[in-house]
C-alpha cells in the first residue's frame, strides 16, 4: 500500500522506515526542509539502534522517500499517518497546533478518498476534532470527497523501537467505519501473520488507551521508588524486595526498577495530559498527582545524597563530580525530562564542577549548556572520573557495566560512587574499596550474596 508519514521525528521515522521494511511504499513528509535534506541525504537526525540501516536499505530499494511537498504526497498515496508533536502547554493539557494543521494542510490537498490516521499522542477527542477541521476545510474549498478517520496510538519504547514496531505487543485501532477497519488490516497484515494482535475498538477508548498504559507504566515506577524510600529508612534492601515481589505472576518485573526517576518525551506530558482531563471532566487525579509528585523529587534524590555525603567536607561546592549516563534511558539520544538535567542543574547551582559522559547524547546534552563553564564534556567514562571526587551514575549503560574499578579508583579524590539505577553490586562495589551508595540499599549490607 501506499503510505504517507506527517512527521519525521521519532514516531514518523520509526513507524516510516518499519512500514517500508514491510513492503509498503511510504513517504514520510516534513515541513523543515533542513532535516529532509539530510533524511535524503543519509543523515538520520536521532539515535536509535537499527533504524539507519533499515532506511538506507529501504530508501536504496525505492520504498521510502522523504519530500517537503504536500500536493503531491498526499495525492499519490492511500492512507495517511499524522506523527506530529503534540508538547504540553502549561495547563498540561496538549499542544494541538501541529496537529490541526496537519489536517488543514491534508484537507487542502485532498484529492480523492484517503483514510487519516492519528499516530500523534492528544487528548481524548482529538481526532473527532480533526475530522471536523478537515470538513470545514473541505466545504469552504468547494470540494466534496469522502475520507475515514482512525485512531492508532504507537507503543514504542525508545532504544528498542524497531523491535516495537516490527513485532508488536498488540496493535490497537480505533474506527468508526468498516472500510477504515479494512485498510489497517491490510496495512498490518505483514505484522499480524502468526497472531492476531489487532485490537479494534471506538476511536476515544483507542485514544484513552494511549494514556492509561504509559500512565500505568508511570505509577510502578513511582510505586516502586516509594518503596526504595522507605526500604532505605528501615535498613532493608530494595533489590531483594524488588525480586520477591516481581516473582509473583500477578505482578511480574516490568517498570519495576528504583532509580532515580523517569523522563522522556512521553511519561511526564502524558500524566499531566491524563491529570488535565480528568480534571476537565471534574475527576480528582489523586493517584495521578501523587504519581508525578513522587517522580519529581525522586529526580533530587541523588543530589541530595551526595549534598549530604560531603556535608563535612564543605559541601559540593568547588567539588567534581562525575557524570554517567545523561540520556533519559539507555539506547537513545534523548535527554527530554531526562533526570541528569535535573541533577546537573543543582550541582552548578551548589558551586560544583561537573565531568559528563553518555555515549550517545553528548551532542544534545552540548546544545542544551553551551554556555555553562563549569561542565567538561569528556570522551569516556574513564575520562570524566579522573580526578573528580565522586562518580554518579543516571543511566544504566552496559558499557558502564564491566569496567577496571580498580584503576578508575585510584584516579578519585573521594572513593564514593552513587548508582543513581542500582547497577551494581552493593558488595562487590565496597569490596572493591568504593562507598556505595545507591537507591533503597542500606548503607551496610551483611549476610549478601
Amino acid at each position: 500500500m501506499k503510505i504517507l508519514i506527517l512527521g519525521t521525528g521519532y514516531v514518523g521515522l520509526v513507524t516510516g522506515a518499519c512500514f517500508s521494511e514491510m513492503g509498503h511504499l511510504v513517504t514520510c513528509l516534513d515541513i523543515d526542509e533542513d532535516k529532509i535534506n539530510k533524511l535524503n541525504d543519509g543523515i538520520i537526525p536521532i539515535y536509535e539502534p537499527g533504524l539507519e540501516e533499515i532506511v538506507k536499505r529501504n530508501k536504496k530499494n525505492k520504498r521510502l522517500q522523504f519530500t517537503t511537498d504536500y500536493k503531491k504526497a498526499v495525492e499519490k498515496n492511500d492512507a495517511i499517518f499524522i506523527c506530529v508533536p503534540t508538547p504540553s502547554n502549561d495547563d498540561g493539557s496538549c499542544n494541538l497546533s501541529f496537529i490541526k494543521k496537519a489536517a488543514i494542510s491534508i484537507a487542502k490537498n485532498l484529492n480523492e478518498y484517503k483514510l487519516i490516521i492519528n499516530k500523534s499522542t492528544a487528548q481524548v477527542g482529538t481526532l473527532f476534532e480533526v475530522r471536523e477541521i478537515i470538513k470545514k476545510e473541505l466545504t469552504s474549498l468547494n470540494k466534496e470527497i469522502n475520507f475515514d478517520v482512525a485512531s492508532n496510538p504507537e507503543f514504542l519504547k525508545e532504544g528498542c523501537a524497531i523491535t516495537d514496531c516490527m513485532k508488536p505487543d498488540r496493535i490497537v485501532i480505533g474506527i468508526d467505519s468498516d472500510k477504515a477497519k479494512n485498510i489497517l488490516y491490510d496495512i498490518y497484515s505483514a505484522f499480524n501473520i502468526r497472531k492476531d494482535k489487532i485490537i479494534t475498538m471506538d476511536i476515544l477508548s483507542s485514544e484513552m488507551t494511549k494514556y492509561a498504559a504509559n500512565a500505568m507504566l508511570a505509577t510502578r515506577i513511582s510505586f516502586m521508588n516509594e518503596i526504595a524510600t522507605i526500604c532505605k529508612k528501615i535498613n532493608a534492601n530494595v533489590n531483594n524486595v524488588r525480586k520477591g515481589i516481581g516473582s509473583d505472576s500477578r505482578i511480574g518485573y516490568s517498570f519495576l526498577y528504583p532509580g532515580v526517576g523517569y523522563g522522556g518525551s512521553c511519561f511526564p506530558k502524558d500524566l499531566k495530559a491524563l491529570a488535565y482531563i480528568a480534571k476537565k471532566n471534574n475527576v480528582n487525579p489523586k493517584l495521578l498527582n501523587a504519581v508525578e509528585e513522587i517522580n519529581n523529587d525522586q529526580k533530587k534524590y541523588l543530589s541530595k545524597n551526595i549534598e549530604n555525603y560531603f556535608k563535612n567536607t564543605g559541601g559540593v561546592k568547588d567539588k567534581t563530580i562525575a557524570i554517567w549516563g545523561l540520556s533519559f534511558k539507555p539506547d537513545t539520544d534523548d535527554i527530554r525530562e531526562a533526570p541528569s538535567l535535573n541533577l546537573i542543574k543543582d550541582l552548578l547551582k551548589k558551586g560544583a564542577t561537573l565531568r559528563v559522559f553518555d555515549p550517545v547524547a553528548m551532542d544534545n546534552i552540548k546544545k542544551y549548556f553551551d554556555k555553562e563553564k563549569n561542565i567538561s564534556f569528556c570522551e569516556s567514562e574513564i575520562e570524566a572520573a579522573n580526578g573528580s571526587h565522586a562518580i554518579a551514575l543516571l543511566t544504566e549503560w552496559k558499557q558502564f557495566r564491566l569496567l577496571d574499578f580498580k584503576s578508575i579508583l585510584k584516579n578519585l579524590k573521594h572513593k564514593v560512587i552513587f548508582d543513581g539505577r542500582n547497577q551494581y553490586h552493593p558488595i562487590k562495589m565496597k569490596n572493591l574499596g568504593f562507598n556505595y551508595i545507591g537507591i533503597g540499599v542500606p548503607d551496610q549490607i551483611q549476610n549478601e550474596k
